[in-house]
């Protein structure tokens, strides 16, 4: 595609958008000052940082950890997250608002300035790391700090809109809050750590897939590489089930490695075999259906699957 006839077609959706936002925003009605901050941190996501941030400082501690540490972690990793995701709507602001998922969000919207969003998400990326080096531990604040530039600048900036690669390498940033929680228990980043952290990177890319092939074509509006854009649906599944085994595997062998027990290996298998079923059925049907399907249920498998680790470490710990 040419430059003048992408610029057009920009232009054109950028018209077409910008009067949408007009009538959705009539429709809607501005919300309040507080609840347009809460937007910009994208609390849904931060809720699951902080299933695996928790679950990760339980099975450091083998149980409930002191509660002002918990505390303090779930406060730090909330403005950590909250500021990068800040951050997040300002940099992508341009395409946020030509795709249905996300223009109705406070910054194409208009509701909230693009200097706004970039101040506050900059506040509490600071604040976040004051909090976690204060309060719990260095290493849990430069871990914390790592994830949101890896997650800005490495993914946002960068891979996001140059390489259908930028789910796979991307994925370290979401994987992260597993060692801001282990590190603020122990102050260190031992196997288990680790562990998790590729757990949560190799559940990221077939999680992240199963949506792209529902909002595709939000993604090839604006030009943004996302694989189903770049070697189109049907590879897309093919690499869902090639990732979902790799996942499951990652998950199961923690038995054998004798990182986990019999609770949780049986847990994990089940869960896994679910998401399999899942994954399967997306690669056979084809249909967004499908793959909401397994969208939703990795989200729920990810969070059952730290339950299950809590409650394998306590009952080893109670024997």
């Amino acid at each position: 595609m040419s430059n003048s006839s992408h610029a057009a077609k920009t232009d054109t959706a950028s018209a077409s958008t910008k009067s949408s936002q007009r009538s959705k925003t009539g429709k809607l009605g501005k919300p309040g000052p507080l609840a347009l901050y809460v937007a910009l941190m994208k609390p849904k996501i931060i809720s699951l940082l902080l299933i695996t941030t928790v679950g990760a400082m339980m099975v450091a501690a083998g149980g409930m950890p002191p509660l002002p540490l918990l505390f303090w972690t779930i406060v730090g990793g909330t403005l950590s997250a909250g500021g990068a995701n800040a951050l997040n709507h300002y940099f992508d602001r341009d395409i946020d608002g030509l795709m249905y998922r996300t223009s109705r969000r406070p910054v194409p919207l208009g509701w909230v300035k693009p200097q706004t969003a970039i101040i506050f998400g900059a506040l509490l990326t600071l604040l976040a790391f004051v909090v976690f080096y204060t309060q719990v531990n260095p290493l849990s604040a430069m871990l914390s700090l790592s994830g949101g530039v890896y997650y800005i600048v490495i993914y946002t900036l960068w891979l996001k809109r140059r390489t259908h690669h930028n789910i796979t390498i991307g994925g370290i940033a979401g994987a992260i809050p597993t060692l801001v929680g282990w590190a603020a228990v122990t102050g260190e980043l031992e196997p288990m750590a680790w562990a998790l952290f590729a757990i949560v990177f190799l559940w990221t890319p077939p999680h992240t897939w199963a949506l792209t092939l529902v909002v595709e074509r939000d993604y090839a509006r604006v030009d943004v590489p996302m694989l189903p854009v770049v070697v189109g649906p049907e590879e897309t599944r093919r690499q869902i089930i090639i990732y979902s085994w790799v996942f499951l595997a990652s998950t199961l062998i923690l038995f054998p490695l004798r990182l986990m027990g019999w609770i949780y290996f049986i847990i994990a298998l089940l869960l896994g075999a679910k998401f399999m079923i899942d994954a399967y059925r997306v690669r056979k049907e084809g249909t967004r259906a499908a793959a909401l399907s397994l969208y939703k249920y990795s989200l729920l498998h990810l969070a059952l699957l730290f339950v299950a680790m809590v409650v394998d470490v306590r009952w080893q710990f109670l024997l």
